[in-house]
């Protein structure tokens, strides 16, 4: 392994110990971070992280848990790993109910699920699609309709590319929002392209790909991929990375999320045949700029910085929302931004091996 990859083992070793895995949420980020590691695992054909996301998973088995949203769903990509690894039924009881709520979720426009679902936090915003679904329950569905061979569930996850592309693929810029209100008819916030949220759509849409069967379905959502990633390749920084807000200006800072979900998914497509291969020095830049970022933190640890925190279109002022909520929150080691990061290096490794 190359330096590059050198370093992100040893960020993903860091992460482990630094994270303790009961004290991890049953929430979005931490499930990228486990499928993430489940990713590096297969990678290196080892069991090097396996305890660590059973521990996870186990621990929230006994507390128990809630599937009522795309954010409290995507865990069971960790049940789902565990499940295949090991045979067991315990974690197939957590994945099914995953698959349930796919299946019996009230769909508010096209087949799409309330983003925040039934859950207490969904009654306090409007319906709502946001972009975030798409690496949420999108990767999910696909992959579990593809290796279990469940055709309503593929039907599901083969329209759904198209789906998030028609509400919320800005027509001029080819970016995408953030979310779309159901009962008002619009984008939100319009016009305000957050980098994180489409970097969630260059690097899922690959994933979704690669479990798609060969179709028109397919062949829109290549479409898509291509034109966001032509956008977008306006808009990286001669460092390599991406801003928070996506704008000409460079009045946000650098995000390192972001930056390393398109370094994946550009590389990932670059790979497959989905993207032309100009697209390969660009991801590589991105990825080679969020390693270099990564430094030894007071816990005498290798980190990594410049992460946004959780962020939601609220609904006021949502310019300045976006960096108000990235100065309430801490800007380093978020379980997302990990995970980014290690779907990059994966796709990286790949790309050389």
């Amino acid at each position: 392994m190359d330096i590059y990859m050198r370093k992100i083992l040893e960020l993903a070793d860091a992460t482990v110990v630094r994270l303790i895995p009961e004290k991890q949420k049953w929430m979005w980020g931490e499930a990228l971070l486990m499928h993430s590691l489940g990713m590096l695992n297969e990678l290196l054909n080892e069991d090097r992280y396996t305890d660590y996301i059973k521990r996870y998973a186990d621990h929230h088995i006994e507390k128990g848990l809630r599937i009522d949203q795309s954010d409290t769903l995507a865990p069971t990509l960790a049940t789902y790993y565990l499940q295949k690894k090991l045979n067991s039924e315990q974690y197939k009881m957590i994945t099914d109910r995953g698959i349930e709520y796919i299946k019996n979720s009230k769909k508010i426009i096209n087949n799409m699920p309330n983003h925040l679902g039934t859950s207490p936090e969904g009654k306090l915003y409007p319906r709502s699609i946001w972009v975030d679904s798409i690496m949420m329950y999108g990767v999910f569905s696909a992959m579990y309709a593809k290796e279990n061979e469940i055709e309503w569930l593929m039907e599901f996850a083969k329209t759904q590319p198209k789906f998030f592309a028609d509400f919320l693929q800005d027509e001029k810029t080819k970016l995408f929002v953030h979310s779309y209100w159901v009962n008002q008819g619009k984008k939100y916030p319009q016009n305000i392209f957050w980098s994180r949220g489409n970097g969630w759509v260059v690097a899922a849409t690959p994933m979704l790909l690669d479990y798609l069967p060969e179709g028109k379905e397919k062949e829109k959502a290549k479409q898509i991929l291509i034109s966001i990633s032509e956008a977008l390749l306006n808009y990286q920084s001669e460092d390599g990375h991406f801003n928070l807000i996506l704008d000409e200006s460079d009045s946000t800072k650098k995000e390192s999320s972001a930056t390393a979900l398109i370094a994946s998914g550009w590389m990932h497509g670059v790979k497959e045949g989905y993207l032309d291969e100009k697209f390969l020095e660009p991801g590589k830049k991105a990825f080679y700029a969020v390693v270099n970022d990564l430094e030894v933190h007071q816990d005498g640890m290798i980190s990594m910085n410049h992460i946004s925190g959780p962020t939601i279109p609220l609904q006021l002022f949502p310019y300045a929302g976006y960096k108000v909520q990235r100065k309430m929150f801490k800007e380093r080691d978020w379980s997302y931004g990990l995970a980014a990061l290690f779907f990059a290096a994966v796709n990286y490794h790949k790309l050389h091996n």
